[in-house]
């Protein structure tokens, strides 16, 4: 019999010494709103996940693979079974609420917390996940954005779960080019009736909630042409009353919902806005500045999206680590004539397993950093650190999204080669984790699209000034490792400091190259994120070690994960860091052969 993989375990350990180590938590937890934060609660708060994520989604990751969805004739849309009755428990117990303000019924963590919850659920059930990543979005855009009316009648319910939200911007002519949008919005009274057609809307339509709020991009008459023309619409599927209850049901449908590769219960639905009069929507903020507001959306999900690959890496993980301690195959190569051994002790297998696990932790670390930012951001007491946080926040985005998400479907296929033949073999679940990653690297902005963001606008637009301030925080962490005796800390040091000289050399060629020949810098792009994802991941995994190294100092009791955080910092840098160099080389000079076939002759 085929085994299937159902289990998810939290890495509770290497979360706490993440939160701690590296992201501050104890310095988050200090800045102004976050008083009530201790490292009690935060432990109980990821002791919560951890069993809720792997008792009640875990379980049903399978399930939503296996049976997806189905759409009544009527536009309905079922989920797999058991899926209402669990989002219904997640609501009960207050997860969605966690980083959001108590006054509109939220728990007011930091960020940095939620992001380690966020993990856990997409890990357990990336699918499932789905739901209040993009309703926590739109909860950001109406509280950022939204009117005080708007703020009272529907945010209560979308903090709590009760309501889930979702963001509307792909038309079928009009996908990462939002210039081409056609839905259009009459102005009528307090409101305006949208016309028009969305697709790839995730959530767009399901039985887990009573109401879904839709966050609508759509031209007004008098709108000008292309980007600047846009306006932000909260449109919700059904109508609510001045007393919160809800009233008929507005003039959205859904026509159809997709069939995918991956995350099958994931409901991907087309939505018609205004097949009769009209779908009565309200203008959020003003009016021809909805791209604007929607980037509030877009930025947290490019985080979520990134959070993501980093899920679904360390569940493709967990199964393939347990596959290999207990699939028997082969001798020990230094035993030829003993007895069959577990695959884990075969050098290659070793080296995949090291492999997925040295870019999970590096992953890990570099998400809740970025976590931190955002509190740090929103939060700290000073200007100045404020705006530094701000800047590494849009420095970074780009390159966790694009970099985790790539690295995360690296790691699920590597998954299905320990397996072997099996893990092509649906049976197992390997190979699900691999068709869940895949979409990663395209929604929310493809990996072309957010290395063009990080050249275009985080480095030629700003002159490579926040580049610059990167650089300068892993070159201190390179002197760090470069100081005293320790051979493995020095080794880790001459690896991150050429990954640093790589990237500093491709910065000033961008800068160089960019006014004059921009098509060679962006056929570069791509290699160039990748360049900064390895260097930003080496820069966290040198970080661990150095903070590792200070625990085994101290005679910290739990030596031996210590000791493991210094092997796999390590190995990352000699496996990935010591790829920075070509990635260098691919965004400096690969440009002139890129473009240099004629269209003709593909």
């Amino acid at each position: 019999e085929t085994p299937i993989m159902s289990t998810y375990t939290a890495p509770m350990k290497d979360m706490q010494f993440v939160l701690h180590e590296l992201a501050g938590l104890d310095a988050i937890a200090r800045l102004p709103g976050y008083g009530d934060v201790s490292t009690e609660l935060v432990d109980a708060v990821l002791e919560g996940a951890a069993t809720f994520s792997s008792e009640v989604w875990g379980p049903l990751n399978k399930v939503g693979d296996l049976q997806g969805l189905k759409r009544h004739d009527d536009g309905r849309v079922t989920t797999p079974k058991g899926f209402v009755e669990a989002y219904a428990k997640f609501v009960e117990s207050g997860w969605n609420g966690l980083r959001f303000d108590p006054a509109f019924g939220g728990q007011g963590l930091p960020k940095l917390v939620d992001t380690a919850v966020m993990e856990m659920w997409n890990a357990s059930n990336m699918a499932f996940s789905m739901a209040p990543l993009l309703t926590q979005g739109a909860i950001e855009a109406v509280f950022l954005r939204g009117s005080d009316a708007q703020k009272q009648r529907y945010l209560h319910k979308m903090v709590s779960g009760e309501w889930t939200g979702t963001m509307n911007l792909t038309e079928p002519q009009a996908g990462s080019d939002l210039g081409l949008i056609r839905s259009k919005a009459t102005p009528e009274g307090d409101h305006y009736r949208i016309q028009g057609q969305k697709i790839f809307i995730s959530f767009g339509e399901h039985d887990l909630t009573d109401n879904i709020v839709h966050l609508v991009l759509a031209r007004t008459p008098t709108a000008p042409e292309g980007v600047k023309g846009i306006s932000l619409f909260l449109v919700p599927k059904f109508l609510v009353n001045d007393d919160g209850s809800l009233g008929e049901r507005n003039d959205v449908r859904c026509v159809s919902i997709e069939h995918k590769m991956g995350i099958h219960a994931s409901p991907t639905a087309v939505l018609a806005f205004g097949d009769g009069p009209g779908a009565i929507g309200y203008l959020i903020g003003e009016e021809n500045r909805g791209l604007e507001y929607m980037f509030i959306m877009m930025n947290e999900a490019r985080f979520g999206v990134g959070v993501q690959g980093l899920g679904v890496a360390e569940r493709a993980y967990q199964q393939a680590l347990a596959n290999a301690k207990e699939r028997v195959q082969g001798k020990d190569a230094t035993a030829p004539k003993g007895p069959s051994v577990p695959i884990i002790r075969h050098p290659d297998v070793r080296r995949m397993l090291m492999s997925m696990k040295s870019r999970v932790e590096a992953m890990r670390a570099l998400a809740y950093v970025v976590a931190a930012m955002f509190d740090q951001a929103h939060r700290a007491s000073d200007e100045a650190a404020r705006n530094a946080a701000h800047a590494g926040v849009d420095l970074l985005i780009p390159i966790l999204k694009g970099w985790c998400t790539e690295t995360g479907v690296e790691v699920a296929s590597t998954g299905i080669q320990i397996h072997g033949g099996m893990g092509f073999i649906e049976e197992t679940g390997a190979a699900q984790h691999l068709r869940d990653a895949r979409i990663t690297t395209i929604y929310e902005g493809t990996t072309g699209i957010q290395a063009n963001d990080l050249i275009g606008r985080k480095v030629l637009r700003d002159g490579g000034r926040s580049m610059q301030a990167l650089l300068s925080q892993i070159d201190a962490v390179c002197e760090q490792l470069e100081a005293g005796d320790d051979a493995q800390l020095h080794a880790i040091g001459a690896r991150l400091r050429e990954g640093s000289k790589s990237l500093a050399d491709s910065v000033r060629w961008i800068l160089a190259t960019g006014m004059q020949d921009l098509n060679a810098v962006l056929a570069g792009a791509v290699p160039f994120l990748h360049l900064c994802g390895v260097v930003c991941g080496g820069w966290q995994m040198a970080r661990a070690a150095l903070a590792a190294q200070r625990k085994l100092a101290a005679g910290d009791s739990d030596a031996a994960f210590y000791r493991a955080k210094v092997a796999t910092a390590r190995f990352f840098a000699d496996q990935d860091l010591s790829r920075a160099r070509g990635l260098a080389e691919a965004t400096m000079h690969a440009g002139a052969s890129t473009m240099a076939l004629a269209e003709e002759q593909f």
